[in-house]
């Protein structure tokens, strides 16, 4: 069930929600979103990280979390993934998906903007952490918020 969030209405969720499940069938990575009013460090990549953290996303078997992080009333976003996903990845796909996510948000398409993100993620992870037979859902789906 979602949050209650003063950004995103039930819909978005569940379309978001439903992005990150979809994109979790095709491979073994784990993706979280965080949302938040503020960043509160002032600075995107440091706040993403202390999330990355706080939601034990580096306790994953393979080190192939990624994070999703937006400060909507900053307008600032961030794209994190784990040592094992940046171990595997080039640089251009951070890019693209930071690509991708900007020209949403900048039409104010949040939650569309996310779940394209999302889905790119999704696939490009297969290629690196495709699905197993065995694979176990190492983190909620849900989406997180701050304050």
């Amino acid at each position: 069930m979602p949050k209650e969030s003063p950004f995103f209405k039930e819909e978005e969720q569940q379309r978001i929600i439903e992005a990150i499940r979809q994109a979790e069938k095709q491979t073994s990575g784990e993706v979280k979103v965080h949302i938040e009013k503020k960043c509160p460090t002032g600075d995107v990549m440091d706040r993403a990280k202390e999330v990355f953290g706080l939601l034990n996303m580096h306790l994953t078997e393979e080190r192939n979390g990624v994070l999703f992080y937006l400060a909507y009333e900053d307008r600032k976003f961030a794209v994190l993934g784990d040592k094992g996903i940046y171990e595997k990845v080039s640089q251009n796909f951070w890019d693209s998906t930071k690509d991708l996510l900007r020209s949403h948000f900048s039409k104010n398409q949040f939650s569309e903007g996310l779940c394209q993100g999302i889905a790119e993620a999704g696939l490009q992870l297969k290629k690196h952490f495709p699905y197993q037979s065995d694979d176990i859902n190492e983190l909620p789906d849900d989406i997180s918020f701050g304050q």
